[in-house]
């Protein structure tokens, strides 16, 4: 092999290594955050931002060990660039009720952006699609099972150990148990897709639905009014398109099995203590006057800069001298993700905003035709239950503003609103070529008459 060989080679091999160091760090950092309480510290929103940078980098060095620049363009780039416009005229023209907090979350949202980027130039294929949908089942079945055990055993703090500073309805790693089944409604449909196609055994079919199964109890068990719209509002939604593909049998009683195990694990649990988690609890929350409270003043908010909005992520800031009532609680959100956006960003944010999510569902239903023997068909199934889940949450809650959850919703996006995986190529049997004297021999014995018996 000639020295040229030789180093072409080792480039290609540094090359492929950095394409599986950026497809495993990107969704790692993703799975990341939400065991780092939702990625709401600092520390841990440092640590998104320094890890999607530093796997930008990576990206940029596996392009110039591969000797070209390529892109892998997702029409969902276009509306993402426009927002991020949107923010810089903000600060440019000073529009910004207070310009540190709209740098810091354009920070954030700028890491969206390159986790979104780069997830849509290194899932490439099938099989790595494949491998991240066993791998995000997994992280959903720990991560409800280890919700399950902190409710048995909760003394109020978070992984038993960290108290939170400012109290909260702690369940699993996130201090507000509405995010949590924020985070499950994105999960849920990834196992409950995949025991409804051909894509896997009956054994792995099987696994999969009964983890769906307790992802969908721990919602309910979780207390979350929130949650339990959103994921009725997903299984309807994987009920109709059934009833209209006309599905068989065979996915009539998975469907059955799946609703049997919910059922019986919420009654096994007790249905007492479920009725008293959602109706009767004694956590502090905000009622229901009070978001009402919230949603008029915040569209008294909006009235006064309706076009460009107050600044991005100003709206803790700005809010109390709109307020109209009172409260012993600190109003950080408007718990509620369109009015929220509508204050901060004005007519012109939430108009890209409905252009961006036009563009999602558009591009989604073109891939969904035959997911129960597509790969590309059924991840993006599970991909947009799981978004329009947490788009029916987002209109009583904040989900999109905890970044674990925003992070892993905008590359959900990106993976729905991209061109299918590639397929690796079938292998076509190639018959095999008599050698002449075998050929011979063959012709022959065709011309001897046949012999009774």
């Amino acid at each position: 092999m000639s020295p040229t060989s030789a180093s072409t080679n080792h480039r290609d091999e540094l090359a492929a290594r950095a394409g599986t160091v950026l497809l495993y760090g990107i969704f790692g950092l993703l799975l990341f955050g939400p065991v780092a309480f939702g990625a709401v510290e600092p520390w841990s929103i440092f640590v998104v931002e320094a890890g999607s940078a530093a796997l930008f980098l990576v990206w940029i060095a596996k392009q110039v060990l591969e000797g070209e620049i390529r892109i892998r363009w997702n029409p969902l780039f276009l509306p993402m660039a426009v927002f991020g416009l949107l923010v810089v005229s903000q600060l440019a023209f000073h529009r910004s009720a207070y310009p540190h907090d709209t740098v810091s979350l354009a920070l954030l949202y700028f890491s969206y952006a390159i986790l979104c980027f780069l997830a849509g130039q290194a899932l490439l294929k099938s099989s790595q699609a494949r491998t991240l949908a066993l791998i995000f089942s997994l992280y959903g079945a720990v991560l409800a099972s280890f919700a399950l055990i902190q409710g048995i055993s909760s003394n109020g703090k978070l992984y038993w150990l960290r108290q939170p500073r400012m109290g909260g309805w702690i369940y699993g790693p996130y201090v507000n148990h509405n995010h949590y089944a924020g985070l499950m409604e994105m999960l849920i449909p990834i196992p409950l897709v995949l025991s409804l196609t051909k894509l896997a055994s009956s054994k792995t079919r099987a696994a999969a639905a009964a983890v769906a199964a307790v992802m969908v109890g721990t919602i309910f068990l979780s207390g979350s009014r929130g949650g339990m719209l959103a994921i009725i509002a997903e299984l309807l939604i994987l009920a109709i398109l059934l009833i209209k593909q006309k599905q068989g049998l065979g996915t009539a009683i998975g469907v059955g099995v799946f609703l049997v195990i919910v059922v019986g694990l919420l009654t096994w649990l007790g249905g007492a203590e479920l009725l008293r988690r959602t109706v009767g609890s004694t956590h502090a929350e905000i009622t229901s006057d009070i978001r009402h409270n919230i949603n008029r003043d915040g569209l008294t908010m909006f009235l006064k800069k309706p076009v460009l909005g107050w600044g991005l992520g100003t709206f803790p800031v700005v809010y109390p001298q709109f307020r109209t009532f009172y409260t012993n609680f600190f109003v950080n959100e408007a718990h509620n993700d369109y009015l929220q956006l509508l204050v901060e960003m004005g007519l012109l944010g939430f108009g890209t905003m409905l252009w961006f999510l036009v563009t999602l569902y558009r591009r989604a239903i073109r891939k969904i035709g035959h997911w129960t023997s597509d790969i590309s068909g059924a991840v993006t199934l599970a991909c947009m239950l799981g978004l329009s889940g947490i788009l029916v949450h987002s209109a009583v809650d904040f989900n999109l503003q905890i970044p674990a959850n925003a992070a892993l919703f905008y590359v959900f996006c990106t993976i729905a609103a991209s061109d299918p995986f590639l397929q690796r190529a079938r292998k076509r049997r190639v018959a095999r070529t008599k050698p002449p004297e075998e050929i011979l021999t063959s012709s022959q014995e065709l011309q001897q008459p046949a012999t009774n018996f």
